[in-house]
């Protein structure tokens, strides 16, 4: 991780318009990666003085999937994978960064809750900065959709989503 100001201690809320929420899923069994994106529909980062003290939270909204492909777009948000109309909400909550080993960025260990099952994940941050008066995060996931129950278009769509995420919170 390079060398930069970290953020002051305190509560940050996530600004959902300055936060990017991308995700890459191999397709067609493998030969096409498919990239899309999430919109955030709230956030809050809690950085404190102890790394195991620090935690977040976030709402992602499942509806809001975009790739540039209307049909992959309408069949990624319907009962065919997220079932956004059920299930409209995607959450992370998470506590207690480590660092990660190597020293090269933290690990918060947390649960994503999609399709309505909840299961632990880990995100790796790889950055967090001061901005001015605001902070920059930068952080990376791997999903099994499977093990949410997000089971259909096998053959269609790989099991393993990443998630990279550059989020600016805005202290309360």
């Amino acid at each position: 991780m390079e060398s930069q100001t970290l953020p002051v201690t305190g509560t940050y809320t996530l600004d959902p318009e300055r936060t990017t929420i991308k995700c890459d899923c191999k397709a067609m069994m493998g030969l096409l990666t498919v990239h899309g994106t999430f919109r955030l529909d709230s956030g809050q980062v809690t950085i404190a003085a102890d790394p195991a003290a620090c935690a977040a939270r976030a709402g992602v909204i499942a509806g809001s999937f975009a790739s540039g492909n209307s049909t992959r777009d309408a069949d990624v948000v319907s009962n065919k994978l997220l079932d956004a109309k059920a299930y409209p909400e995607i959450t992370f909550s998470g506590s207690g960064a480590r660092v990660r080993d190597g020293g090269d960025g933290w690990v918060l260990a947390g649960s994503v809750t999609a399709h309505g099952v909840s299961q632990p994940v880990e995100v790796r941050v790889t950055g967090a900065r001061a901005e001015g008066e605001t902070a920059r995060f930068q952080a990376i996931a791997t999903l099994d959709r499977l093990s949410f129950g997000i089971t259909k278009m096998k053959q269609r769509v790989g099991r393993t989503v990443h998630l990279t995420i550059d989020a600016v919170g805005i202290p309360d």
